[in-house]
C-alpha cells in the first residue's frame, strides 16, 4: 500500500527512490514492483539504466486511484 500511495503522490518515480521512501532494499521493493506489474496495477519504462515505474490504464489501477483519493480526502 505504502508503495502505492507514493505513486499516486508523485505520479511515477524509480525503483531506488521508492526503496529509499520505503527503508528497504532495491530487491525487495522491485519485488514488490514487479508483482504489482504483474497484477496490471502498474507498468514501468526504462531510460539508460533506471526503471521508472508508474499506474497502468487499467481498470484494477482506476479501482486503486479512486481508492486513493478517497483516503486522501479523509
Amino acid at each position: 500500500m505504502k508503495i502505492l500511495k507514493m505513486l499516486f503522490q508523485c505520479g511515477q518515480l524509480n525503483t531506488s527512490d521508492i526503496a529509499y521512501r520505503l527503508g528497504t532494499n532495491y530487491d525487495t521493493a522491485l519485488r514488490n514492483l514487479r508483482m504489482l506489474e504483474n497484477e496490471g496495477i502498474v507498468l514501468h519504462k526504462v531510460s539508460g539504466r533506471i526503471r521508472f515505474f508508474r499506474f497502468s490504464n487499467t481498470i484494477k489501477s482506476k479501482a486503486v486511484i479512486e481508492l486513493l483519493e478517497e483516503w486522501d480526502k479523509r
